[in-house]
């Protein structure tokens, strides 16, 4: 790692969100904008992608500036924990509905986690699925299945 580089974390972070970022707003140009009150299918990739491209450039900047520690081992368990749980939430959201399918996100990967003990994380589990359900399908009106249709319902 090149001397000038004093955090290698915030600038290895900072890099790989710039370029989700910009990756973000260059698909986003393809769309039509439309305006904050009548959003078109480019609003929030645009939006979000400039976001986290300025996170990205502010996390470059500082990590010329800061000190910081090196990058640790890469944790190969916990990568396929979080990416195995996401998976599993778009496999459980139709037949097992969002209830179900959080619950066994925010537990999954919580397992990755050196924190991790049951009843805590499944009272969070819980929680953030009351949280999910209460704002998307009550809130939002979201067409989302609270219990799906392995359910009977």
């Amino acid at each position: 790692m090149p001397s000038f580089i004093r955090n290698p974390q915030d600038f290895w972070s900072g890099v790989i969100f710039l370029i989700f970022g910009l990756a973000a707003v260059i698909i986003g140009n393809d769309y039509a904008m439309g305006s904050a009150g009548r959003m078109g299918p480019a609003y929030f990739p645009t939006a979000l992608g400039s976001l986290l491209a300025v996170i990205g450039a502010v996390s470059l900047v500082r990590s010329f500036i800061r000190h910081g520690e090196p990058i640790g081992r890469f944790a190969i368990k916990n990568l396929l924990l979080v990416t195995a749980a996401v998976l599993l939430f778009g496999l459980l959201m139709r037949g097992a509905g969002l209830l179900i399918a959080t619950v066994v996100l925010v537990m999954l990967s919580g397992y990755a986690s050196i924190k991790f003990k049951v009843l805590p994380f499944l009272a969070v589990a819980v929680g953030m699925a009351v949280f999910c359900i209460l704002v998307f399908v009550v809130g939002l009106g979201l067409p989302m299945p609270i219990f799906g249709s392995w359910f009977g319902f």
